[in-house]
């Protein structure tokens, strides 16, 4: 018996990012969701700095097209300089 998969696409798929903070971070990850997602709405997006404002998350939900979509996602914003985490 095979497995189901554990996402049917397109769907919803939240995608957060930790980097440091500064005056570029969060304009370089929107920049990525908007060459590789560009469907996202930037209304939704939020925004969370850290407790000391050495860090910002960035969380994003876009329509993911399958799972290479979200990794062509991954590959893009692990290049950013700034970046910490990818979940």
């Amino acid at each position: 018996m095979s497995q189901p998969p554990l996402l049917e696409f397109p769907c919803n798929y939240p995608i957060k990012v930790m980097g440091v903070a500064g005056e570029y971070f969060t304009e370089q990850v929107l920049a990525v969701f908007s060459q590789h997602a560009p469907g996202f709405d930037r209304e939704q997006v939020r925004i969370q700095p850290s407790a000391k404002g050495n860090f910002v998350s960035v969380h994003v939900v876009i329509e993911a097209q399958g799972a290479e979509h979200i990794e062509v996602i991954y590959q893009a914003l692990k290049t950013l300089p700034d970046l910490k985490l990818v979940l």
